[in-house]
């Protein structure tokens, strides 16, 4: 399929050939009609790809902070290493769209096939989006008409938080696309309404859909009730013009960009409300809207981001939003990168424009990028999920590696499977897992999926016969581990190579540790993880999607233990910080360990500390012998009253544990990781978390 892509690192539009997406539980498949382009917003993007490299850093100051920070903390090679792989990413551009439901995913019952629909979405001529943002056409509405429908909810979302009533006063400063919508929605609120804009074409414009007056500069007009600054600049004057222009008490709400130094005296004088409008409005951004498809109560929030795209839908099919009228260019898809050209370079007047994807195509989930085939000694791989850590630390990595024949990559978003694939190598990219199971080339898989696909996927690829390196955690429920045990169990002899992200135990710092801990036991391993701080609403926070930050990070800190210990955990107590005045407790956490050889290990996770202090550190202590790891940097051993400093490198073992995992593949013979250890961990990262919410210890079924 068609989607339009915008390239950080060039600066280039394009029209790109990539899978359809699989329609997942709770979203619609949609394919599109007529998509709109939000120039304002759509621009924006688009000229900050084509800044130079310092351009774009000047533009983006917290993202130069968190380099920083990185640089610090895994080098600078590393760090610009990422930097450069991250300005890869593609950008899909758009977000309003119309066009007819082709599949629905389980649990969806209010679309069905056939159905013509508005959406927010990108620019494809398919896509997949939660139900929540799709809403029904009326009758007498074309789907050029529909795909403003997004673009419009902005709009009446900043003309609600406005607050206006019949017979009252606004001012919208900015008559571009939006600006000219919010005259027409305010009109049919009953409103008198006045506008400014610097060009004369879009306040005859204005006039005609009904605004009582427009001027050129400063309103003709003052003491209004409420201004709507749909406006996209730099400058400061739209909010100096909106604070003269208001009556005390007057309400403004920015819709649009504009300067931000709000000038005290007026707001003061005249006690003034300012608002700044977010998108479409109430479960815009909220994933449990979005993604799982939870609407909130009607009685609660009466107008959510669905409810006002069915709002400006009836206000067309009323005839009181003729968006028709503000079309000035339209496009067919393959010509989309003149319609960027044109709102890029101004080169002549627009206000909406539209692309137009002719006849609906049927979904095609494999595009074929070479056809390079596996050559001798060589060993086919393919990766399913292709997030942040994927492209920014694996695929660098194992790209280095000889005898690495990449086969497909799967991913849920069809466009992060084309340009990962493109520039890894891969033979075709795909957003169905079962082309990666059924390619006969491909004899290892990568898994790096949010963590609550792992389990299925995992017994699916070995049951394919393929081997297996999943990015921690394993799983993240019990009755996970369990179903994955028994495929092992079921496999016997014949069973795959499985092996798990647990990088740290292959870091130089603990094959150092490890080495001077020789024939000692019990150990007493006491390891401090000081993790960032992440909000409550991130996706690994969510007990269903990323199982906690126990399981899905605390593990790392677990199996460190183990594989110093030597021994597996049959014990496992959890305890955390008291609740009181935090978003979650379970990020601050002391986990008590006891080995099945008598060692006992001490996991401190705490997140939210001071980001400049070391993250972690490890202690360990045997009979005669004691050893410190700080920060993957600086490590200490002590015997017999003398102290030998080494340095870590801060290397935390990512390398040698691929070049293990590919080696025993290529090889056969043990695993990487033994599997008694692999379920050991991940036993007792899902135990820790029973032990917190039980308050009492977790023992293993020996």
């Amino acid at each position: 399929m068609k989607q339009i892509i915008q390239d950080v690192r060039s600066g280039a539009t394009t029209v790109k050939e990539i899978p359809a997406p699989l329609v997942a539980p709770g979203q619609v498949l949609i394919a599109e009609a007529v998509s709109a382009i939000s120039a304002g917003t759509e621009r924006y993007v688009v000229d900050l790809a084509k800044k130079s490299l310092i351009g774009k850093a000047r533009s983006r100051p917290q993202d130069v902070r968190r380099v920083l920070v990185k640089m610090r903390d895994e080098g600078i090679r590393n760090t610009l290493a990422q930097v450069s792989a991250k300005l890869n990413d593609p950008m899909p551009l758009g977000y309003s769209a119309a066009g007819v439901v082709i599949e629905c995913g389980a649990g969806v019952q209010e679309f069905k096939p056939g159905d013509r629909v508005a959406a927010a979405i990108p620019h494809a001529a398919l896509a997949a989006i939660g139900r929540n943002l799709v809403a029904q056409i009326p009758e007498g509405v074309t789907f050029e008409q529909a795909s403003y429908t997004s673009i419009a909810a902005i709009g009446l979302q900043g003309v609600r938080l406005a607050k206006v009533s019949l017979g009252e006063t606004v001012l919208v400063i900015g008559l571009g696309l939006i600006g000219q919508m919010c005259v027409c929605m305010l009109k049919a609120q009953g409103c008198r309404v006045f506008g400014t804009d610097p060009d004369p074409a879009k306040r005859e414009l204005a006039m005609s859909l009904g605004a009582d007056g427009v001027s050129a500069g400063r309103p003709g007009v003052s003491d209004v009730d409420a201004v709507v600054i749909t406006a996209a600049t730099d400058s400061n004057e739209p909010i100096e013009t909106a604070a003269e222009a208001c009556r005390t008490k007057g309400r403004i709400v920015l819709v649009g960009v504009v300067g931000l130094d709000i000038p005290r005296p007026p707001f003061f004088k005249k006690e003034l409300e300012f608002t700044v409008s977010s998108s479409l409005g109430p479960g815009r951004m909220d994933p449990v809207y979005e993604e799982k498809g939870v609407d909130y109560p009607f009685g609660q929030v009466r107008w959510t981001a669905q409810r006002n795209m069915q709002a400006v839908l009836e206000l067309m099919r009323a005839g009181k939003l003729p968006v028709e009228r503000l079309t000035t260019h339209r496009f067919p898809v393959d010509r989309a990168a003149e319609a960027y050209d044109l709102i890029t370079t101004r080169r002549e007047p627009f206000l909406g424009i539209t692309i137009e994807y002719g006849e609906p195509e049927l979904p095609k989930r494999r595009v074929q990028l070479r056809s390079a085939g596996v050559g001798t000694g060589s060993l086919g791989v393919s990766l399913i999920g292709a997030g942040n850590f994927a492209r920014l630390v694996m695929l660098p990595m194992l790209s280095k590696m000889e005898g690495i024949a990449w086969r497909g990559i799967c991913t849920a978003k069809g466009v992060t499977a084309e340009s990962t694939g493109q520039r890894g190598g891969f033979e075709f990219a795909t957003t169905d897992v079962e082309e990666v199971l059924r390619d006969e080339s491909t004899r290892a898989i990568f898994i790096a999926t949010r963590h609550d696909l792992h389990a299925g996927l995992v017994s699916a690829a070995l049951r394919a016969g393929k081997h297996v390196f999943v990015e921690k955690p394993l799983c993240i429920a019990a009755s996970e581990l369990e179903e994955i045990a028994g495929t092992v169990g079921e496999q016997g002899e014949r069973c795959p190579m499985l092996t798990v992200g647990f990088n740290r135990r292959f870091a130089p710092g603990v094959t150092r540790l490890k080495s001077f801990f020789a024939g000692i036991s019990p150990l007493t391993v006491s390891y401090r993880f000081a993790p960032p701080h992440i909000p409550k609403e991130h996706w690994t926070q969510d007990y269903e999607v990323g199982g906690g930050r126990i399981i899905g990070e605390g593990c790392h800190a677990i199996d460190t233990c183990v594989a110093i210990a030597g021994s597996v955990p049959v014990k496992v107590y959890a305890e955390s910080v008291g609740q009181a005045g935090l978003e979650t407790s379970d990020d601050r956490v002391a986990i008590t360990i006891r080995h099945a050889n008598g060692s006992v290990s001490t996991v401190s996770y705490q997140a939210g500390g001071d980001t400049g202090f070391p993250a972690e550190r490890i202690e360990v202590l045997g009979t005669g012998r004691s050893a410190v790891v700080e920060g993957w940097q600086d490590g200490q051993l002590w015997s017999g009253g003398k102290c030998e400093k080494f340095s870590a490198q801060k290397d935390k073992g990512h390398r040698a544990e691929f070049t293990a995992f590919i080696e025993a593949c290529r090889k056969g013979g043990a695993w990487p990781i033994p599997w008694e250890e692999l379920y050991g961990v991940t036993w007792a990262s899902i135990a820790a978390v029973e032990s917190l919410r039980e308050g009492s210890s977790v023992y293993a079924e020996l």
